[in-house]
């Protein structure tokens, strides 16, 4: 009760004094207003997480009624279009849970023949990766988690050292494409990107990133993983094969993921798409998982109530929303014009020190606070700095990379590290301590920011100035 008390007047008394300063620095009642209030919000979510959605009514409430924003502007604000692709993303990968998809998968590239502690290790980043790319982190890292305690427990290793290789990997992997993290599809949308931007920008950023990381994990596990490929050898490789789950490819898998490519070659040639049909940009990026969505419950009809019920997460959507809407509203008001403003006052107009600013900012900021957000907090002032006109796409990259790759510094960097950590507590009553976390996660997390700053600096295709 002490406890909750003080944590309640640390909130009241922060954002008052986030009000008040804002108000000293220069803004109007109002932006001060929105500033104090969002303050609020967040703080709320990170004190009382399992009340997150109450803060962001009731913030959402307040802005209202302060006339802090119209209902017109604050309703399209919620960046609707975002959560409806979200929705429908949800009810696809519901299908493909259904049918078995993952399991499939999973299986079928662990059963590979002369199986060593490093090819393991190989695999486990790669298809953590690949999976984060083309469904989204959450759902990679619990059937990826499933897989490592399946194995693990089969030849009696330590499962810790590759689930916290699974975490790392799937949190780079799922900045490669706009599908892998719901900050892809925000940045998308916000900055018109498309599918093919990010396979083109953020792909080779994340395969140089994840390059980085499995040096640095194979060193520095290099004992667990010298001890599974020495249990590796003490047993017969294709007795792996009885302890992996079975799943046939049958008519049900094969038509789920026959929808779910098709999906999935459309969102990657939406932009060509959109172009021959006179569409508005990223039309149908957004649009393609809602009509998957909608043949999905055609042809499931039996399962198309359960699958809007309980596939989507209704809770997360509706947090996201007024999320989006109150960060809208510092925007509205006019205060992250200001932010901006004294952002380019520390920076002097100079783009590298600007894009390096970005890109640690969220970087440091997403190893304590969750990724989404900080990057719906940066984006208003992103989008001021495009008005100034002193904006680059090179921007985006630096907000992107740096909230998935942040993710890795601490336990709470990202959803995908505190649903694994909760798996593996929940399965095998291991809890992974901070300081075991923190002497790998801050040399993977810094490495990889700092290896990325350069790229984005320094490398001609990627350092685009306004």
């Amino acid at each position: 009760m002490k406890k909750n008390f003080f944590k309640m007047a640390t909130l009241l008394l922060g954002a008052l004094t986030a009000g008040f300063a804002a108000r000293s620095g220069g803004l109007n009642f109002h932006q001060a207003l929105s500033v104090g209030i969002f303050s609020a919000s967040i703080m709320g979510t990170l004190f009382f997480w399992e009340f997150r959605l109450s803060f962001a009514f009731l913030g959402s409430s307040l802005l209202l009624m302060t006339k802090a924003i119209d209902l017109d502007s604050f309703l399209r604000l919620t960046t609707l279009e975002v959560v409806l692709f979200l929705a429908g993303m949800m009810i696809v990968v519901a299908l493909l849970k259904d049918s078995g998809f993952f399991a499939w998968i999973v299986a079928r590239i662990l059963r590979v023949r002369r199986l060593t502690g490093k090819k393991f290790t190989f695999l486990i980043i790669a298809i953590s990766a690949v999976l984060a790319c083309v469904v989204d982190e959450v759902t990679s890292i619990i059937f990826m988690v499933a897989a490592i305690l399946e194995i693990c427990d089969y030849y009696e290793v330590d499962p810790v050292p590759f689930v916290i290789i699974s975490i790392m990997a799937t949190n780079i992997g799922s900045a490669a494409t706009v599908l892998g993290n719901p900050i892809g599809i925000l940045i998308a949308t916000k900055a018109g990107l498309s599918f093919e931007d990010f396979i083109l920008k953020a792909l080779p950023l994340a395969c140089v990133s994840l390059a980085a990381m499995t040096g640095i994990m194979c060193w520095f596990f290099r004992r667990p993983i010298r001890e599974m490929s020495r249990r590796l050898n003490e047993l017969q490789a294709d007795e792996i094969l009885l302890r992996l789950i079975a799943v046939p490819m049958d008519r049900q898998l094969r038509i789920g993921m026959g929808i779910f490519g098709t999906m999935i070659v459309a969102i990657a040639f939406h932009h060509r798409l959109e172009v021959l049909m006179g569409l508005e940009r990223n039309t149908l990026l957004l649009i393609m998982p809602l009509i998957t969505a909608g043949i999905i419950m055609m042809w499931k009809s039996h399962k198309a109530r359960a699958y809007v019920e309980h596939g989507i997460e209704w809770w997360t959507l509706l947090f996201f929303m007024l999320l989006f809407a109150q960060a809208g509203t510092l925007k509205h008001t006019g205060a992250t014009d200001i932010i901006a403003a004294k952002f380019l006052e520390v920076a002097r107009h100079n783009p590298a020190l600007l894009t390096g600013m970005v890109l640690w900012a969220s970087s440091l900021g997403s190893s304590l606070l969750d990724n989404v957000i900080v990057v719906v907090t940066s984006i208003p002032v992103i989008k001021s700095f495009f008005e100034f006109g002193v904006g680059y796409e090179t921007l985006w990259w630096s907000l992107l990379l740096g909230g998935c790759l942040g993710g890795n510094i601490t336990l709470i960097g990202s959803t995908a590290n505190i649903v694994a950590i909760g798996i593996l507590e929940k399965e095998k009553h291991v809890r992974i301590r901070f300081s075991q976390w923190i002497r790998v996660g801050l040399v993977v997390g810094l490495t990889t920011t700092a290896i990325t700053w350069v790229i984005l600096t320094f490398v001609p295709y990627y350092a685009q100035r306004p």
